[in-house]
């Protein structure tokens, strides 16, 4: 049995055409939610920038598993017990992480946390885990076990051992927080990243911000977009694996079956927002083709490009989305 952890590197992207800018660009950059946050706009706009910096600072400590003074770790700590009420802030992330489960058929869901203990994926230890375990785990996962009062803002889990991560809509819902603070600031015209795997884009110049397309197992590049007021999120099954008898799986599990994620090494969703984008495209990466086909039908504004795990590594685009330009690559 090996482990491997590799880094995430999905996305590239640059400036987009400068020409005529009265002003030089600058990045401006923070380390958050273990990544590296980046604005990039007009030289006169830092401070706006820095605005938006904070804001990410201030989600991190609100939505992180890692700090004991966060909220997120107060609600997994006692909302088995009895309700807690939370920020608007956190709520609204609730109610909108509740809604793409929904849509998604369950294959997004912030409470998969134990299914990936039960992998060792949380501990960077891969296991493979017998089938007791996994459906042991499978008990406490489900947004059917977290009950959201509207009315008092409060949070309640069905029975104990239910958690909470927000890792797979965390950074979109930051970028989408921080677009607002720079849109307050006056700016019109900026790219904004978590990593190497969410953009948001503000404005943009003729077809707008280039951004290129690369999942991490796929052995090429496969197309590049131009974002104009929209977002782009990528996953893919490469960050960590455990091999079994020459089987790779891969830490992106399926909630509704308990195992990881098979048949598509990369997803990339284009949306108008990048907490959706984020979202759906660990969605997708777990549905496949099938779901994306579906929710694309049933939701506008929305685009997926998915490289299946297949030889010669097709592609297939999905949906469409008005603020982004595509163009895919032989």
């Amino acid at each position: 049995m090996a482990t491997a952890l590799t880094r995430r590197n999905f996305l590239s992207f640059d400036f987009g055409d400068r020409r005529g800018d009265a002003a030089p660009w600058v990045r401006v950059h923070r380390l958050a939610m273990a990544c590296r946050f980046e604005v990039m706009l007009d030289a006169d706009r830092t401070q706006a920038a820095r605005a938006a910096l904070d804001e990410a600072d201030d989600l991190e400590s609100l939505l992180t598993v890692f700090r004991d003074t966060s909220e997120t770790v107060a609600v997994n700590r006692e909302a088995a017990k009895a309700p807690v009420a939370v920020t608007a802030t956190l709520f609204d992330l609730l109610t909108r992480s509740a809604a793409l489960h929904a849509a998604t058929g369950g294959a997004f869901d912030v409470t998969s946390t134990p299914l990936s203990r039960c992998w060792g994926f949380l501990q960077r230890d891969g296991r493979l885990p017998s089938p007791d375990a996994i459906d042991a785990a499978r008990q406490v996962v489900g947004m059917n076990h977290v009950r959201l009062d509207g009315d008092t803002h409060a949070v309640q889990f069905a029975r104990h051992g239910v958690e909470l991560n927000f890792g797979a809509i965390g950074k979109g819902f930051a970028l989408d927080r921080m677009g607002d603070v720079l849109r307050a600031h006056g700016v019109t015209r900026a790219l904004l990243s978590a990593g190497r795997s969410s953009v948001l884009a503000i404005g943009g110049r003729g077809r707008g911000f280039p951004v290129d397309l690369r999942p991490q197992l796929a052995t090429r590049r496969v197309g590049r977009l131009w974002l104009r007021n929209a977002a782009v999120g990528t996953s893919g099954a490469g960050e960590q694996f455990v091999e079994v008898n020459g089987r790779r799986h891969g830490h992106v599990i399926d909630p509704r079956t308990g195992r990881p994620a098979e048949g598509v090494l990369g997803a990339s969703v284009i949306a108008r927002d990048a907490a959706a984008a984020d979202a759906l495209s660990t969605a997708f990466l777990i549905g496949g083709p099938v779901l994306a086909r579906d929710y694309c039908a049933a939701h506008d504004e929305t685009l997926a490009v998915l490289v299946l795990d297949e030889p010669g590594e097709p592609a297939e685009v999905i949906g469409r989305c008005s603020g982004a330009t595509l163009e895919m690559l032989q």
